[in-house]
């Protein structure tokens, strides 16, 4: 995991509470998706290194691990304790059923309990309720596949990992049919956007080079929010620099203009002005655009694009790159005005 003395320092000090409405993806642990809006405070993370206050505009995910809580630990040791003797099968179920029950976070409990010295015999323990039968009955419970991820952990800014215990119960989703409130042991993985208000009629996102990059076909376009009607006009703005290590690890701005890894400055190589039509082909770095989720449309906006709508449908933007590499850095801020 990447993190700075400097990063850890400023979270250290940040405590704001503020509520923010964030759009989100949930990837449940029955393999099933649910996206839709709710209403989240800054994350707080108790970590090994102390408690940090993370601006839940700066969370890009959160992996929601086994977790561990000390009542749960010292139920889950007596009846481990019991299941790992040579009792009767009476007795050994009754611990059995109750250790099963304890729910997800009874997994770290018998984590431990393996993994100690003191509680290794050389007896072999035999029949229906066994740990090994106990820990096999909550993976499947639970859709547990690696039992080693005990912390929560998450990714600031699309780059820095941080793991500890982000603790809530459930996170209330309104989604397209209705308002869910789903159970944090059922979520694996929590995608967060957020899209900071501007002024009037303008919206600012992050296109994050690690991730919203056009050739990427899990999650490479950013779904805006805005939905734009047929003949309806906006404009595109971006600014910052990313560095594309499917390219070399080359600099690119959002007009297309980049640096090689020698140094040489490359300007755009066509013509990227406020009227742009919008039917040019994009060239690598550019910031592109598409309409309706199911377009194959890729549009180019560049640094600076005023457009019209020629159909309905949610404006979507992202990275022109065909291939996509996980190892790509930086972003680029993007500002989205209606007319």
């Amino acid at each position: 995991m990447k993190n700075t003395t400097l990063l850890i320092s400023l979270l250290i000090t940040t405590y704001s509470f503020a509520q923010k409405t964030v759009d989100v993806k949930l990837n449940l642990r029955d393999g099933s998706t649910i996206s839709g809006t709710t209403i989240m405070n800054d994350v707080i993370l108790k970590t090994n290194y102390g408690q940090l206050s993370v601006p839940i505009q700066n969370v890009s995910t959160i992996l929601v691990g086994i977790g561990k809580e000390k009542t749960i630990t010292d139920k889950a040791l007596q009846c481990l304790k019991i299941v790992n003797a040579n009792g009767s099968d009476e007795t050994k179920k009754g611990a059995y059923d109750d250790l099963v029950s304890l729910g997800v976070k009874a997994i770290s409990a018998i984590n431990d309990f393996q993994a100690d010295p003191k509680t290794n015999t050389d007896a072999e323990i035999t029949g229906d309720y066994t740990i090994d039968n106990a820990l096999a009955d909550l993976k499947g419970k639970f859709n547990i596949e690696d039992v080693s991820k005990i912390n929560d952990v998450i990714t600031i800014d699309n780059e820095y990992t941080m793991g500890g215990a982000y603790e809530f119960t459930k996170l209330d989703v309104k989604t397209e049919y209705g308002n869910l409130s789903i159970p944090k042991e059922k979520i694996k993985i929590i995608e967060i956007s957020y899209s900071e208000p501007g002024n009037g009629n303008e919206t600012i996102l992050k296109l994050s080079a690690n991730k919203h990059i056009s050739g990427n076909t899990q999650g490479g376009w950013l779904k805006t929010g805005i939905v734009l009607k047929q003949g309806q006009k906006f404009m595109i703005t971006a600014t910052g620099e990313v560095t594309l290590a499917s390219l070399s690890n080359q600099k690119y701005k959002p007009d297309g203009a980049y640096v090689s890894t020698t140094g040489t400055v490359y300007p755009p190589t066509t013509a990227n002005d406020e009227y742009t039509s919008g039917v040019t082909y994009p060239i690598y770095g550019n910031v592109v655009y598409k309409i309706g989720d199911a377009s194959y449309d890729v549009l180019k906006a560049g640094a600076k694009f005023t457009g019209t709508a020629k159909t309905p449908g949610m404006l979507l933007i992202s990275i022109y790159e065909t291939v996509y590499n996980a190892g790509n850095t930086g972003s680029y801020s993007v500002k989205i005005s209606l007319k």
